[in-house]
């Protein structure tokens, strides 16, 4: 569990920058994907090719049937699932924490001197203690890290199809090709328990489909309802400035 210390806590950041839908994703990643993965699926499947018994003792023919039954092990493919659906959720996170960096220097900014003509703006997106608000540049980073994760997510279930062919772990693999020099059947080890977590593992990336759209429509939901609720207001204008004078100073600071 240890190689995976350093992703779990940059994923855990992200927490608190997420909407409820997305602490849920993150929760089946931790807990359903990264933790099962490295604390079981490694151990059944070990050397799978190894463990490989054919009917048959030519050269090269157990190894040319594995290769040609699983281009990738199924451990390792999941391994980069994982990896590359966690990427735009990363990047997402980088692009947050730049813009609590650049507004927390406008706060440092605002104590020490004032704009042309008075006029200070107040940070957009972040507050005192760093808590984001999803809107403006924000939320399309957002949605498209969303949007992303599902193709990445569609992209490897489908990948996973052609890969393998099957959903199931096969009992027997024949092979009839060269190296052998006659039709041979290989069978698989543990073929059930490789079965479950095949299943389990795609029902995660389902799963994980199903919450990032929920997600995308919870979002565009929330800002319609926001928008419509801002137009029916008094006040139809974005900015709400207010002129508030500081002591001992001639200037006034608008906060908007």
């Amino acid at each position: 569990m240890g190689e995976w210390s350093f992703l779990s806590a940059l994923l855990d950041k992200v927490q608190s920058h997420s909407t409820v839908v997305g602490k849920v994703w993150m929760s089946v990643l931790f807990l359903f994907r990264i933790f099962i993965l490295a604390a079981g699926v490694d151990k059944i499947w070990g050397d799978e090719q190894s463990n490989m018994d054919c009917n048959t003792q030519s050269p090269g023919c157990k190894m040319a049937c594995y290769d040609r039954s699983f281009p990738m092990s199924h451990t390792r493919f999941w391994v980069l699932q994982i990896l590359f659906v966690s990427t735009p959720t990363l990047i997402y996170l980088g692009h947050v924490l730049l813009v609590i960096r650049r507004e927390n220097k406008l706060r440092g900014r605002m104590e020490q001197k004032f704009g042309k003509n008075g006029m200070v703006k107040a940070p957009k997106y972040s507050d005192e203690h760093g808590k984001v608000q999803l809107k403006g540049i924000l939320l399309f980073s957002y949605m498209l890290q969303l949007l992303f994760k599902i193709l990445l997510e569609v992209a490897f279930i489908v990948g996973q199809y052609y890969l393998y062919g099957f959903i199931l772990m096969p009992t027997m693999i024949s092979f009839p090709h060269y190296p052998c020099r006659a039709p041979v059947n290989c069978f698989i080890s543990r073929p059930t328990e490789k079965s479950v977590f095949i299943v389990f593992m795609l029902a995660m990336a389902v799963l994980s489909v199903i919450l990032n759209i929920v997600e995308m429509f919870h979002l565009m939901i929330s800002r319609m309802k926001e928008r419509k609720r801002r137009n029916s207001g008094p006040f139809t204008s974005e900015m709400h400035c207010v002129n508030k004078p500081i002591h001992n100073l001639t200037e006034t600071v608008t906060h908007c």
